[in-house]
């Protein structure tokens, strides 16, 4: 099967599936570039494939860098809200053709790595806050 250029792909995707933004779809390929360039690097040149919590650390790790305290609220408008959402978006990107997968790679491979409040949220509370209090 031939690959769809990127932009085609997401277009495909969307028109079936608009769960997500098509910027997360932009970011996401980002966060995979991101996660091989660090790949290749500890591997002394050598490019490999990356498994699903491999690309969530790099995912995490870029969105972070990105985008700071602004992460999660972004990433909820893109309509990503946990790590199996991102799953859920290789595995569509997998489907048109433009990602490859091995094998062994699985939707549940993205399910539970992290949470997404303790990633992103948690860090930019105030210290000792942990939710805000309404007034009754």
């Amino acid at each position: 099967m031939q690959a769809l250029p990127y932009e085609h792909a997401i277009q495909a995707i969307i028109n079936r599936d608009p769960r997500f933004h098509p910027q997360a779809y932009i970011f996401l390929k980002e966060a995979l570039d991101f996660t091989l360039h660090r790949i290749t690097e500890a591997n002394l040149g050598q490019a490999r494939h990356v498994s699903g919590p491999e690309l969530l650390a790099g995912f995490r790790d870029l969105a972070l860098q990105t985008f700071g305290p602004m992460a999660a609220t972004l990433l909820a408008e893109w309509g990503i809200k946990s790590c199996s959402d991102v799953g859920e978006m290789v595995f569509l990107l997998i489907e048109v053709g433009t990602f490859g997968k091995q094998d062994s790679d699985t939707k549940e491979d993205f399910a539970d790595v992290y949470s997404f409040h303790d990633t992103f949220v948690s860090p930019f509370q105030p210290a000792g806050t942990t939710t805000l209090s309404r007034r009754a």
